[in-house]
């Protein structure tokens, strides 16, 4: 497969899950702190899959966005995705992720709704990087 790339961006993390992570231009920049659940201390900081979520959830937006153009479904400016991103231990060794999605598209009949979510799950590049790979749930809240 290959991809047209129009976009490049980059990031740094120094120190692991207890460190520190910055893009290129400064713009993100964030202490990383692992959570109690994981062994860590907590803390004040972000996690990966903290990270992961807000990035799954808005460019499931924005996919959701550019299903509505092509199904001529007006998606509403208040259209909210809620992710849920889970990290354990494999039954084949190693860790792995879940992500659940939840969909709130605000007076959208159920049925377009529905025809909404499974094309932008279509669409998504995070969908698309996830499939086969991590277990991705998606409804309509």
């Amino acid at each position: 497969m290959s991809v047209d790339v129009k976009y490049r961006t980059q990031a740094t993390a120094t120190g692991g899950r207890d460190g520190h992570a910055r893009s290129q231009d400064g713009v993100l920049d964030v202490a990383l702190s692992t959570p109690k659940e994981l062994g860590g201390a907590g803390g004040a900081g972000t996690n990966p899959e903290q990270l992961f979520a807000a990035g799954y959830s808005a460019c499931f937006i924005g996919a959701l966005k550019v299903a509505g153009q092509q199904l001529k479904v007006k998606v509403p400016d208040d259209v909210a995705v809620h992710a849920t991103v889970g990290i354990g231990p494999r039954s084949q060794g190693g860790f792995g992720i879940t992500a659940d999605l939840a969909v709130d598209l605000p007076g959208v009949d159920r049925e377009q709704a529905q025809q909404l979510v499974d094309a932008a799950h279509q669409i998504c590049p995070y969908s698309n990087a996830t499939r086969g790979n991590v277990d991705v749930t998606l409804t309509l809240a």
